[in-house]
């Protein structure tokens, strides 16, 4: 039981960076029983993302991880050089030596003041259906990013395999994830933890709307109606902020990079807790859909 704890949540540590490194080793429960989420873009090395876990794993009664798109980049200074399903079935392996728990592993029901949530960590990548204005087809939307030159890193050392595609390894994912959730009970209330955003929305802030074809997709616009959950928990924008959607709160969690976190004029805030409930902040919006 945990009624005594807390959901705690982070994500893109980037831990590559030496600033970030210390934010991590600060990271501390407020309680003994407090579970930690974390949502994807830990690193990019493998020996990064297992010290940073194991780390965590340390700390907290139970770690829940989440793959980013970072984590799934065959970098050139990696040693292992694994790709696509391979590597992320490697860092799986990882987890399970270290008692973290993924997407691959039964969901654990985090016990609450207000009663049990399932608590669900998703794989589901992108399918570059979050179009720029224009854009009518993965193609075009392509087009687009490259003629103005926002093409993240993926493009290059993300690898699909053995998928065709990483919009063919999503909906691959997507249809297994389904099949999984489909299978909790009818009145299951769920803590959805993905990397990315499951819903358009929060993308529309964008400073650069081409870069949303790389930030999930239009297949889990409802599925945190559908699948009854009481918070969903995300990151990947790098824009740390809560907002609502169809009476459900979201959380953007992300540290983000150095630079990033600097220009906000304050060191990083550390880790969201999500349950128990705060109140609100003043700063969250209901954004309708």
């Amino acid at each position: 039981m945990n009624a005594s704890g807390s959901l705690l949540a982070v994500s893109d540590l980037h831990v590559a960076f030496a600033e970030n490194r210390t934010v991590l080793e600060g990271l501390r429960p407020e309680h003994d029983e407090d579970w930690l989420l974390v949502a994807g873009d830990v690193g990019e090395i493998v020996s990064d993302i297992e010290w940073a876990l194991r780390t965590l794993s340390r700390r907290f009664a139970r770690v829940v991880w989440v793959p980013g798109n970072h984590e799934l980049w065959t970098h050139g200074r990696d040693p292992v050089t694994l790709r696509g399903e391979r590597r992320y079935r490697h860092l799986v392996d990882i987890c399970r030596e270290l008692g973290v728990v993924t997407p691959e592993d039964p969901y654990p029901v985090w016990h609450g003041p207000t009663g049990p949530l399932t608590v669900v960590p998703l794989f589901l990548l992108y399918d570059y259906t979050f179009r720029p204005p224009g854009a009518h087809s993965k193609d075009e939307a392509l087009a687009l990013a490259y003629e103005k030159g926002i093409v993240p890193t993926d493009e290059v050392l993300l690898h699909p395999d053995p998928h065709p595609s990483p919009d063919a390894w999503c909906r691959a994912r997507l249809t297994e994830t389904e099949r999984r959730l489909n299978a909790l009970g009818a009145t299951e209330r769920t803590v959805l933890v993905n990397h990315f955003p499951l819903v358009r929305e929060p993308t529309r802030v964008l400073r650069y709307p081409e870069f949303a074809a790389w930030c999930g997709t239009e297949a889990t616009g409802d599925w945190h109606v559908r699948f009854r959950a009481e918070a969903v928990v995300y990151g990947h924008l790098h824009i740390p902020r809560t907002t609502w959607h169809d009476g459900v709160r979201f959380e953007e969690v992300s540290i983000g990079y150095p630079r990033e976190w600097r220009r906000r004029g304050d060191a990083p805030g550390g880790l969201r807790r999500i349950l128990p409930g705060l109140a609100a902040a003043a700063a969250a919006v209901e954004v309708p859909l």
